[in-house]
């Protein structure tokens, strides 16, 4: 077939017909190639600007890539040196825990709204709720968190970054998982019910086991989300200068020593800044190429 047989093909118009004099194929096949255009271009643009943020910051953080960095705690204000290990162990901690938190009540809720999502008004509610928090800003839950537990206790702390980041991450889990597990076919769970196989042994066993990889995968998606979160842990962990692993004081994390440092008029915590954004991109890109090949999987038929 000939492009321009492709095209009125395309425009809705039959392509052997005598068709080019019509006016109405030549202003669908014009709308049909200027629609084409302006995809290409808006594709073109994103992939523009992204290669451009990615090569500002390679270039940028590059530079502040030493043992250093992983090695030596953040330096006071106009000092040499130094590094971001209390930052980074403090951000490990906090979204260590949080997934530990999200990731059981993120699959045991998407496990409720796959199965009874239809026949419950709670599941309908929650599924409602879940789709607010997902596109909440994530400062709206950082005050949250602030007004219920830090102004309650009198002080900042890595508990309360840990919670206001497990708030993000488990609207993503249980998106994710209930979508998952919508796509197993009816048949398989049929048969297993056929079977006098109990409804949520068919839920826990067969259903889930069927799409592990894709909620896996989407337990990934929730931890690269929270990684780079700021906006919460300023009204919840804060930050602190010094290494600590005490969870109930405040802690330093990489977002925010990010954004003090980046801000900051010394030349060298800029510099940090720097290599921590790169490390967290790296860290997310890591986590996204991991979460699409060596969890991939196809939904059995």
């Amino acid at each position: 077939m000939s492009r321009d047989q492709q095209d009125a093909a395309e425009a809705g118009v039959h392509p052997h017909s005598n068709s080019r004099m019509n006016p109405v194929y030549r202003r669908r096949l014009l709308y049909h190639r200027l629609g084409m255009l302006f995809s290409f271009a808006a594709m073109a643009l994103g992939l523009i600007m992204l290669m451009w943020i990615l090569l500002t910051l390679v270039i940028k953080g590059f530079g502040a890539l030493n043992l250093g960095l992983l090695t030596q705690n953040t330096p006071s204000p106009g000092g040499e040196g130094g590094g971001l290990l209390n930052a980074i162990t403090g951000s490990v901690l906090m979204v260590g825990i949080s997934t530990l938190i999200s990731t059981p009540i993120g699959i045991l809720a998407g496990i409720y709204l796959a199965e009874y999502g239809e026949e419950s008004k709670l599941a309908q509610t929650t599924r409602f709720v879940t789709d607010i928090m997902l596109s909440a800003p994530s400062i709206v839950i950082g005050l949250f968190v602030y007004a219920i537990y830090v102004a309650n206790i009198g002080h900042f702390s890595g508990w309360a970054g840990t919670f206001a980041i497990s708030l993000i991450a488990i609207p993503v889990i249980v998106r994710t998982t209930d979508n998952m597990l919508k796509l197993v076919p009816s048949s398989l769970r049929e048969a297993a019910f056929s079977l006098g196989t109990p409804r949520w042994k068919v839920a826990m066993m067969i259903r889930l086991r069927a799409v592990k990889a894709g909620v896996v995968t989407g337990v990934l998606l929730a931890v690269a989300r929270i990684s780079g979160e700021t906006a919460p842990l300023l009204f919840t962990a804060l930050n602190n200068q010094f290494f600590s692993t005490n969870m109930n004081r405040p802690i330093a994390n990489l977002p925010v020593v990010i954004n003090q440092f980046a801000m900051s008029p010394y030349n060298n915590w800029v510099s940090l800044a720097w290599g921590g954004a790169l490390l967290i991109t790296f860290s997310v890109l890591l986590l996204n190429i991991l979460s699409r090949t060596l969890f991939s999987q196809k939904i059995p038929g």
